[in-house]
């Protein structure tokens, strides 16, 4: 396994990995990381390190998954909160009366893509395995949020319902918030067809040449963490707040899940994000 980038950070690389932010990390009111596949218990395809209940795992390997990752990483099992994801844009608030849900306590919602909270001893958990995920820090007002943004969330700029929400829920001002976007797959592998490219082309008030790049075959090139960048930025969060992964999923598979280099044999990563003090 061979690791290189410039804006994160590979921790305990022999046990249990997890990625930083060199520039999240910078804000001493939060935890958060992001899961690779390595250092868990859970076998065949999902060997090692998987985070999803809903796949078919032993549900005891992933329950240790999870703790032998927040001790590695420093969250409180405990504490943890978890999406319901299905690619749409609802943005959920939660506090310690949700700690547990989806993780050792049923879910209690579905179709929850978004999680925001401003109470310390909540750790938000959202899912990847090539999707984008979207971090969000209120400096202000000490708010955090997490997002999962596939194409379909990204095309419905979940990124600018979080903000909305955080603003609603904490008065959060877009231009406040310090924001990073991935690890996911990036320009170099993520090829859609027409119908998909189409939805990206109609966001006319972006500059969408700057994240859809036509190829032959009809196919295209779609840079998703580009079209998240712009999205933030047109809501409001300040272009020097945003940090862009530099980790492609697909190209890190030795690393890093990624649904299509496994053509989705694979288990899943999470991002954790929390408020410790």
């Amino acid at each position: 396994m061979t690791f290189s980038s410039s804006v994160m950070a590979l921790n305990h690389p022999e046990t249990v990995p997890y990625l930083t932010y060199y520039s999240l990390s910078e804000i001493k009111f939060i935890r958060h990381a992001f899961t690779t596949r390595l250092g868990g218990v859970s076998e065949g395809e999902f060997t090692s390190m998987n985070m999803a209940f809903n796949r078919g795992d032993d549900p005891d390997h992933v329950t240790e998954n999870y703790r032998r990752f927040c001790l590695s990483a420093g969250f409180d099992f405990d504490s943890l909160t978890a999406s319901a994801q299905d690619h749409h844009t609802f943005v959920r608030p939660v506090t310690k009366e949700n700690r547990g849900v989806g993780i050792y306590k049923p879910r209690d919602m579905e179709s929850v893509d978004g999680l925001i909270t401003n109470e310390p001893g909540v750790t938000l958990v959202t899912y990847y395995a090539d999707c984008t995920p979207l971090f969000f820090v209120d400096t202000k007002n000490r708010a955090i949020g997490l997002a999962h943004a596939g194409w379909r969330g990204t095309v419905g700029r979940i990124g600018e319902k979080v903000l909305e929400k955080m603003h609603d829920c904490y008065g959060t001002d877009p231009a406040d918030i310090v924001a990073a976007v991935g690890p996911a797959i990036s320009r170099c592998c993520y090829e859609v067809d027409e119908p998909c490219a189409k939805h990206f082309l109609a966001m006319t008030d972006l500059q969408p040449e700057k994240f859809v790049f036509p190829k032959e075959g009809g196919k295209f090139m779609l840079d998703l963490l580009e079209t998240n960048r712009q999205i933030l930025v047109a809501a409001g969060v300040k272009p020097e707040n945003i940090t862009l992964s530099d980790l492609c999923t697909n190209c890190n598979s030795d690393l890093l899940w990624s649904h299509r280099a496994t053509k989705g044999r694979r288990g899943t990563m999470s991002a954790m994000m929390a408020i410790v003090d």
